[in-house]
């Protein structure tokens, strides 16, 4: 399970600070947040069935919802998420729908490197907003780990995190193990990197290279990241394949079930643990409003984002719906953001961890400095 690439366990690779300590956490709270890369539809995702112009202009993509099960009178969920409708039901799941970040270009890298830093402009900003929440919290609970090869951009920063992820390379045995940690015991720096990463190849020891790959093992991955009073507070896992340019109907479906699946073996895996977790799902941008001619959508703007856990207050759609008739439309062809997809992030984050809404939102988010911060998103 861990390789030179992927050496970093419970929080430290050996290209990470030496000096990052995995104190005690002060509370339980966690934080997930999966990134859709490739503008997922939200359309396609939390169907609004109830607007008369739906149909119409979605063509073959509004047939998945023809027997789906309605969130309220308007909006609709996809029936590949079968977890999220339990987490709905539950009051631990919601969805806010036509929100989009400030930036308003359709590509893939921009528009991504624009949400994790938060600004309006790409490459604006050289660090994340997920390694700069760091900062906003108490020492003993600012520890961040990616489920991943390596550090995304949303992680970067002054800030010391660290990235896993199972190796494809033959895993060493106990011998290896042992004759190393003896060479390391009298080096005190590599002694407490080598000991903090046999400790998470412990937590891991059963998930194999090849179940590591797919979405079910990666959220029970992050669990046995997360889960402990030692192990890091806040992950965060890409997921790809979102770009449905052709073909839509069955690859979405496909991507949903993963993402779905990923979220119930993370809830199974943290137990007691999911009551204090927040997962926020977000993707750069939309796509359009109308099938084009290979059965896909194109890069579009306004999506939905997906909030789950137990702290969430859930059992609802969040939404200033605009509509999808012809005039509605942002540019004549996309979903009309009227919300911020940063203001909610911002606004979650803070009612999570118990800090200021007023002072998360520009520290995270410059470019949506002056947004409208929904309320609620949290239970009280």
């Amino acid at each position: 399970m861990i390789d030179r690439r992927t050496f970093v366990a419970a929080g430290l690779a050996l290209g990470a600070a030496p000096h990052m300590a995995f104190a005690r956490a002060a509370t339980d709270r966690r934080l997930v947040f999966i990134l859709q890369r490739g503008a997922a539809d939200g359309l396609g995702t939390v169907a609004p069935i109830g607007d008369p112009d739906f149909v119409r202009q979605r063509g073959v993509l509004a047939e998945p919802f023809a027997d789906a099960g309605r969130l309220d009178s308007t909006f609709a969920l996809h029936p590949a998420m079968a977890e999220m409708a339990a987490r709905y039901a539950a009051k631990e799941a919601l969805f806010v729908h036509a929100v989009a970040s400030p930036y308003r270009e359709r590509s893939h890298f921009d528009g991504q490197n624009a949400l994790e830093t938060g600004s309006a402009q790409p490459y604006a900003i050289k660090d994340g907003w997920l390694n700069r929440l760091l900062a906003l919290l108490p020492p003993d609970e600012a520890r961040a780990i990616a489920v991943a090869a390596t550090v995304p951009m949303a992680l970067r920063g002054r800030a010391d995190v660290a990235s896993y992820a199972p190796s494809a390379l033959p895993d060493a045995d106990d011998d290896l193990i042992a004759r190393v940690t003896r060479l390391y015991a009298g080096d005190e720096q590599l002694h407490a990197l080598w000991a903090q990463a046999t400790a998470t190849r412990a937590l891991t020891a059963d998930l194999t290279a090849d179940q590591g790959r797919n979405a079910a093992a990666t959220g029970a991955l992050a669990a046995r990241l997360i889960a402990p009073a030692s192990g890091a507070r806040i992950a965060m896992i890409e997921t790809g394949g979102w770009d449905t340019h052709a073909g839509q109907t069955g690859r979405l479906a496909a991507q949903l079930k993963g993402l779905d699946a990923m979220i119930a073996t993370l809830r199974t895996g943290l137990g007691r643990v999911w009551q204090n977790t927040l997962v926020i799902v977000a993707t750069e941008f939309g796509r359009t409003v109308r099938v084009n001619g290979t059965g896909g959508t194109d890069h579009g703007t306004a999506s939905a984002a997906m909030l789950a856990g137990g702290t969430v207050a859930g059992g609802r759609v969040v939404a200033d719906w605009p509509g999808l008739s012809d005039a509605a439309l942002h540019d004549g062809r996309d979903l009309k953001p009227t919300g911020d997809v940063n203001a909610v992030v911002a606004s979650a984050i803070a009612a999570h961890f118990a800090l200021d809404a007023e002072r998360v939102l520009p520290a995270l988010f410059p470019a949506s400095s002056k947004a409208v911060l929904p309320q609620g998103l949290i239970r009280g």
